[in-house]
């Protein structure tokens, strides 16, 4: 019996042990592909406060809190099962599939490149007196899940790419912990960025000159931060569009214009000394948002023009 009891807890700290490392497996494999995943989690925070500006305060934080639920849905249930089953069974489709969602993500820059520079509206905007505000709600969170489905898309991939080695229980576990965290971290910026000005306006009602100051300087920024934000949403979504893009006809076979960016990025950085990493990324930010600016343009005359034809043969 002692012998059997000794065998028994060594065994027990056999498994204890190789829990121990599959844990340290997995945190170290969630830490590695949260890093590689980061460039997008920043283009996911800044394309989202477009989608909830210029709503009454009141419905602002019901907004994000259904685009987070959409976000993890997209994640979860939808990414998730497919990056596995994909990974595990038909790993060539990945890339095309992320290609499709890189053609969206720039035909919805583009567009809004478009309409900024006076090219006509589609559908209704916030500039714009909105008829049924609750439909229009609507619309607004379903169009930023689906940008959140193209941006979660890659997230997932490029966390997925980082943990490949890993059996098919530890890649689960360590994508499902990475879209919640990045989830969490992306909807908590945004709340933040987009309840700013609350937070301003109540520190300016408060007594101390230092808090009034300080609200008061929130409350003239905000506006222009918020501005901005709409910008940088849409130059992410050309430039991560375009980056898929140019990444996926690499992976394809056609390399060329993938090599072009790569060569002026890597001009860049010989030609720039102690900023060459910097400029780099972003000479090559700017060729893959020329790439997503031009294939999106292109696909809204397309899809614009069917949508006309198709309007004029039902009339």
């Amino acid at each position: 019996m002692p012998s059997g009891l000794v065998a028994l807890l060594d065994d027990v700290s056999v498994i204890a042990r190789a829990a121990a490392a599959s844990i340290d497996d997995v945190g170290a494999g969630v830490a590695k592909a949260g890093t590689k995943a980061a460039g997008v989690v920043i283009d996911d925070a800044a394309v989202t406060p477009s989608y909830v500006t210029n709503f009454t305060p009141d419905r602002e934080l019901p907004i994000i809190w259904q685009i987070t639920k959409g976000s993890l849905r997209n994640k979860l249930l939808l990414l998730l099962p497919v990056a596995l089953l994909l990974s595990q069974f038909l790993p060539a489709a990945i890339t095309p599939l992320l290609m499709l969602g890189g053609f969206y993500l720039s035909f919805e820059g583009a567009e809004k490149v478009i309409e900024k520079l006076g090219g006509a509206k589609h559908g209704e905007t916030l500039e714009d007196t909105i008829s049924d505000p609750a439909t229009f709600e609507k619309q607004r969170v379903a169009g930023a899940v689906r940008t959140d489905l193209i941006l979660s898309a890659e997230i997932m991939a490029i966390a997925l790419s980082e943990v490949a080695d890993q059996s098919l229980v530890a890649r689960a576990i360590i994508l499902a912990l990475v879209g919640v965290v990045i989830t969490a971290v992306v909807y908590g910026a945004v709340a933040l960025i987009v309840k700013m000005d609350d937070i301003g306006l109540h520190l300016a009602r408060k007594d101390g000159p230092a808090a009034q100051k300080t609200g008061r300087g929130l409350l003239k920024a905000m506006p222009i931060v918020l501005k901005l934000l709409a910008s940088v949403g849409t130059l992410a979504m050309l430039w991560v569009g375009g980056g898929i893009l140019l990444h996926g006809s690499e992976e394809l076979g056609f390399a060329a214009p993938a090599h072009l960016a790569h060569a002026i990025q890597h001009a860049v950085e010989h030609a720039t000394g102690a900023l060459g990493g910097v400029l780099g990324w972003l000479a090559y930010a700017i060729a893959s948002g020329i790439v997503g600016l031009i294939v999106g343009a292109v696909l809204a005359v397309i899809v614009h023009q069917v949508g006309k034809l198709r309007g004029e043969n039902a009339h």
